[in-house]
C-alpha cells in the first residue's frame, strides 16, 4: 500500500507543479506537459514487455528492484538542472511504475481467499487514492513554498521503506504457482472490452485533469492557495469513490465499472459547460475524482477475472493501456490549449470518457450467432 502511494505520487506530482517547472526550466507549459506524457507513453510501451521478461521471477525479487528504481530516478530527478534529465529520471521511475502494477495484484491478492479479491485491490486502490489526497497536494504545496525539486526527493525516501518491508518480509514462491497466478473467469471478449474502455477513460481524463491548475485559476477564478485545498477535495472525492466501490467490488463487480465511467463523464462535461461559475465547479470537480480513481481500480479487479491466460500479464496490458490513454490524454491537452482555452480539453475529455461508456456498453451485447444451414437444422 506505501509503494502504490509513492508510485501514484511520483507519477502525479508535476501535475501540480507544471508551473514551477516550466518557469525553473524555462520551458513552456505544453513542454512540461511531456513530463506526464512522456511518463505515460513509457508505461504503456514497456508494461506488457517488462511483465513477459520478469514472469518467472519471484515477485519479493521483482518488487524490490522496481522500488529501487523508484528511489535512484527520484534523486536524480530531484538533483535535475536541466529539463531533459529530469525527463529521463521520469522514464526512469515510468519504467520501475510499468512493471510494479504488473506484479503487485497478484503479489497482493494472492495472499488471501478468492471470495475478498475485490476488497483487498480496494485496499490497494485506497492506498493508490491518498496519493490525490495528500502526496500531491502536499507536494503541491511544498513545492510552492520551497522549490519544486523538494517533493520530488519525497517519493525517494518512501520508496526505500517500501523496498526493505518488501525485501524482509513478503514471501517468495514460483510466479506460476501463486494463487492469483491465473483469471477465475478467463473471458477474450470481456478482456478486451474492459481494456478498451480504461484506455479511453484515461485518454478522456487526463485531456482535462493535466491542465486543471490552469482551468481553475483561469477558468473557474479561484486563488492559487484555494486551487491546493481544491487539490485536497479532489482527493477526497477519489477516495470516497475507491472505499465505497471497493466494499461493493466483489458484489458488483461489472456494473462498478459502469458507473464510474458515466460518473467521470458527466463531471468532465458539466465543467466544460459550467466550471466558470465556482459553486458548479467544485460539484463536478469532486464528481470527476469520485471517479478516476473507481475506473482503474475496476478494470485491474476485471482482469485478475477474465484474463485469458497469466493475471500478471493481463495486469501488465490494463496498465499499459490506461498509461498510453494518460499519454495520449496529456498530449491531446496540449495540442488542443493553443487553438481553445482550456475549457476545450474538459468537453474533448469528457466526450472520449463518454466513447469509453459506449465500447463498455456494447461489449455487454449477446453474441450473434450464425445462422444454421438447412442441413443443420433437419439435424
Amino acid at each position: 500500500m506505501l509503494a502504490a502511494f509513492t508510485f501514484n505520487t511520483a507519477e502525479n506530482l508535476p501535475v501540480g507543479l507544471l508551473n514551477l517547472i516550466s518557469g525553473s526550466l524555462r520551458v513552456s507549459l505544453p513542454a512540461a506537459g511531456l513530463l506526464i506524457t512522456g511518463y505515460g507513453l513509457t508505461v504503456a510501451v514497456a508494461s506488457v514487455p517488462l511483465a513477459h521478461v520478469t514472469r518467472t521471477v519471484p515477485r519479493r525479487h521483482v518488487l524490490t528492484g522496481v522500488l529501487a528504481a523508484l528511489v535512484v530516478s527520484s534523486l536524480v530527478a530531484a538533483l535535475a538542472t536541466s529539463y531533459w534529465v529530469l525527463f529521463a529520471a521520469r522514464l526512469l521511475t515510468a519504467l520501475g511504475q510499468a512493471l510494479f502494477w504488473a506484479v503487485m495484484g497478484p503479489a497482493a491478492v494472492g495472499l488471501f481467499a478468492p471470495g475478498v479479491r475485490g476488497r483487498v485491490i480496494g485496499a490497494l486502490s485506497v492506498a493508490g487514492s491518498l496519493a490525490l489526497v495528500l502526496g500531491i497536494p502536499a507536494g503541491t504545496w511544498l513545492g510552492r513554498h520551497s522549490e519544486w525539486q523538494v517533493p520530488i526527493a519525497v517519493p525517494a525516501a518512501l520508496g526505500l521503506a517500501s523496498l526493505v518491508t518488501v525485501a524482509a518480509l513478503l514471501p517468495t514462491s514460483p510466479p506460476e504457482e501463486e494463487p492469483a497466478a491465473y483469471g477465475s473467469e478467463p473471458d477474450t471478449r470481456r478482456f478486451v472490452t474492459v481494456l478498451a474502455t480504461g484506455t479511453l477513460s484515461a485518454t478522456g481524463a487526463f485531456t482535462g485533469y493535466t491542465y486543471i491548475v490552469t482551468f481553475l485559476a483561469d477558468v473557474s477564478g479561484f486563488s492559487p492557495d484555494t486551487v491546493s485545498i481544491l487539490f485536497v477535495a479532489f482527493g477526497v472525492a477519489c477516495l470516497a469513490g475507491v472505499s465505497i466501490t471497493g466494499a461493493l467490488l466483489d458484489r458488483f463487480a461489472r456494473s462498478a465499472l459502469t458507473v464510474a465511467v458515466a460518473t467521470q463523464a458527466m463531471g468532465m462535461l458539466g465543467l466544460y459547460a459550467a466550471g466558470s461559475h465556482p459553486v458548479a465547479a467544485v460539484v463536478f470537480l469532486g464528481l470527476m475524482g469520485s471517479a478516476l480513481g473507481p475506473v482503474f481500480m475496476t478494470t485491474q479487479n476485471e482482469m485478475l477475472r477474465c484474463a485469458p491466460g497469466r493475471t500478471d500479464i493481463a495486469l501488465a496490458a490494463n496498465s499499459g493501456g490506461y498509461n498510453a490513454g494518460i499519454a495520449a490524454g496529456a498530449a491531446l491537452g496540449g495540442l488542443i490549449l493553443p487553438l481553445a482555452d482550456v475549457r476545450g480539453t474538459f468537453l474533448a475529455g469528457g466526450l472520449l470518457t463518454a466513447g469509453a461508456g459506449a465500447v463498455l456498453l456494447c461489449g455487454r451485447l449477446p453474441r450473434r450467432h450464425a445462422p444454421r444451414s438447412l442441413a443443420q437444422s433437419r439435424r
